[in-house]
């Protein structure tokens, strides 16, 4: 217990702003909503660089990790581009999409937040020499950079193919 409160209690405060602001996206996200293409990049955003950084700041680990990370990115990133996000409407001279409600994203943002989170605990408590570790880190960390930049390709092809009647593209709704 004393272990737990004390990684709480290093947390930065911005960690607990984010996890708040991933809720409340992940929460409107249960009901169809209207929004503003540029916004609906913000969660992806912040998760392709969470993802990233951990490549661009990784110590010397040696091949595996960087492996890792690579492969998880490609994984994720195929996959997400076969999901793809499904849009009821578009409205480019606004900018605006409408997407169907769902689950999915609050879901979604609360594991990859958990995942990148147990990363950086990890890491602060200096468990990356294990190479182990460190793999698993790389993992997590490409997975999430791939995911959300082949969701954010995925979204932004969608927006400009959209022919203005319904969806008919097959995808599991998030």
């Amino acid at each position: 217990m004393q272990v737990a409160f004390r990684i709480l209690a290093n947390t930065p405060l911005w960690v607990f702003a984010l996890l708040a602001y991933l809720i409340w996206q992940g929460w409107q996200a249960r009901q169809p909503r209207t929004q503003a293409i540029w916004r609906m990049l913000i969660v992806p955003l912040v998760f392709f660089l969470m993802g990233l950084s951990r490549l661009v700041l990784a110590r010397d680990h040696g091949l595996e990790p960087m492996l890792a990370w690579l492969v998880a990115a490609i994984l994720f990133a195929a996959l997400a581009l076969l999901r793809r996000p499904q849009l009821l409407a578009v409205e480019r001279s606004k900018g605006v999409v409408t997407r169907p409600g769902g689950w999915g994203g609050l879901i979604r943002n609360i594991t990859v937040f958990s995942l990148q989170y147990g990363v950086a605990v990890s890491t602060a408590m200096k468990l990356e020499p294990h190479l182990a570790v460190a793999v698993i880190g790389h993992a997590v960390s490409g997975a999430s950079a791939g995911y959300f930049s082949g969701w954010a390709a995925a979204l932004v092809r969608r927006y400009r193919n959209f022919d203005g009647g319904e969806d008919t593209g097959k995808s599991i709704p998030n």
